[in-house]
């Protein structure tokens, strides 16, 4: 993860973000907040976030962690919120799915008054007279996900803007992001920026990046149709990208295809990351 964000910031991307997963047993998973603390020192002048499954975690805490790693970074911090998922990471973490919604809702409500510097009282999470510091001292900017019409309206509601799941198809995303404009018009919203998530790999020879793109998704990559991911050369991945652009997308967060093949290696997801750098300035 170390040598991606020193890729992503050799390559001059804009921003990095990582995710949160919990209870994965062996197969582990490095954690966002620590992680994020170390790439601070590789990463500078330019903004970094966490996507946080907040139903899984007490806003008291969340907030900390926020507003800690926004003291050490620039520009507004960004907060990606998800729902999460899967009846034995809840139940590994004491949290209820079936109450996920409303945790997700009043976990964002309350983390987003802590931030601002409220004292708060929660009935759900049987919290009074919470009150955090540090307070991130560029702001935050939260971008919250949803693939159903609740979800995107709540996006409109709670969020500084919707951000679009990877799974998005361009007909799937023409679809959604029209349902987010009319949410905005419905709560008189202006989002900050309409960000996507993609899944792709890029390599100097697009012949190599269709062989191993086209074989993970042909093994069922995440479930995912061929059109919701990019694969190829820094020309073709830009083309592929360029649709959801076109369709009013503000930013693309790459998210690198994996497992690569034992012949790419770690090297070939570097490299990637890198190559986005010359993605960016296509679509740019």
């Amino acid at each position: 993860m170390l040598s991606q964000a020193q890729a992503a910031d050799r390559a001059g991307l804009d921003t990095l973000t990582l995710g949160d997963h919990h209870s994965t047993g062996p197969a582990g998973y490095v954690q966002n907040v620590p992680m994020l603390g170390r790439i601070l020192a590789e990463w500078t002048a330019r903004p970094i976030g966490c996507l946080f499954l907040v139903p899984l975690w007490n806003p008291v805490l969340l907030a900390e962690q926020i507003g800690t790693l926004a003291a050490m970074s620039s520009g507004p911090f960004i907060v990606q919120t998800g729902l999460g998922g899967g009846e034995d990471q809840f139940r590994a973490m004491g949290a209820d799915l079936g109450q996920r919604a409303n945790r997700l809702e009043e976990g964002i409500l309350v983390a987003q008054a802590l931030l601002q510097g409220e004292t708060v009282d929660s009935g759900l999470f049987a919290m009074e007279g919470a009150r955090i510091a540090p307070l991130p001292p560029e702001g935050t900017e939260w971008w919250i996900g949803g693939g159903v019409p609740k979800a995107i309206d709540r996006a409109a509601r709670l969020g500084d803007c919707w951000y679009g799941n990877a799974d998005l198809t361009s007909d799937t995303a023409a679809r959604d992001i029209e349902i987010y404009r009319g949410a905005c018009a419905r709560h008189g919203r202006q989002p900050v920026r309409i960000p996507i998530r993609k899944d792709a790999f890029i390599a100097e020879s697009r012949v190599e990046a269709e062989r191993v793109g086209g074989a993970l998704v042909a093994g069922g990559y995440r479930g995912f149709d061929r059109k919701a991911v990019a694969y190829g050369d820094p020309e073709s991945v830009a083309d592929q990208l360029s649709v959801f652009a076109d369709l009013g997308f503000t930013d693309i967060v790459i998210r690198t295809m994996s497992p690569l093949p034992p012949e790419i290696g770690p090297g070939g997801a570097y490299r990637s990351v890198e190559l986005a750098g010359e993605v960016r300035a296509l679509l740019a």
